[in-house]
């Protein structure tokens, strides 16, 4: 009896995480940049009531014998790499990648990341950078003098990937 109760809440801890991750990734499907996750699952150990071969009986044997399963764990979550939408945003700056890629960015350690967030912005010395300041590498830098920024493949200011 115990055992089906603590299987019982096994299951239900991996349901309630699994519910957790579904309310994260509908708060953040407007947020610029954001992958959905999913969580995977799997089997926790397996009790052998009657071992596989073991007599049913006198002239009869069990070949898979009987298993009772101890309940589930979640093993990993996954980011789901899918291209989001396309939304308008005004800024000339805000750039999207159409398919697979990334922006690669210098973080202030000096280390490379890559982010799929295109909400880009001017620093003080005219440099491409994140909402986090994080520039663009190779680093972009816009002459003050400067009439306006247009992309080839897309009307200027017109996306940005969401």
């Amino acid at each position: 009896m115990i055992r089906a109760l603590y299987t019982a809440a096994s299951g239900m801890l991996a349901q309630q995480l699994n519910l957790d991750n579904i309310a994260n990734n509908l708060a953040n499907a407007s947020t610029t940049g954001f992958h959905n996750r999913r969580l995977q699952f799997q089997d926790l150990i397996y009790q052998n009531i009657i071992a596989p071969g073991a007599a049913a009986t006198q002239q009869t044997t069990l070949l898979s014998g009987r298993q009772v399963g101890l309940g589930a764990r979640p093993a990993s979550s996954e980011i789901i790499q899918t291209e989001g939408n396309f939304d308008a945003t005004g800024n000339p700056l805000d750039m999207a990648i159409q398919g697979q890629g990334f922006f690669q960015i210098t973080l202030p350690t000096g280390d490379l990341a890559y982010t799929s967030s295109g909400a880009f912005h001017l620093d003080q010395n005219r440099n491409i950078v994140t909402a986090q300041g994080d520039p663009l590498t190779p680093n972009i830098t816009i002459p003050s003098n400067a009439l306006s920024v247009i992309r080839s493949g897309r009307e200027p200011g017109k996306c940005s990937d969401a």
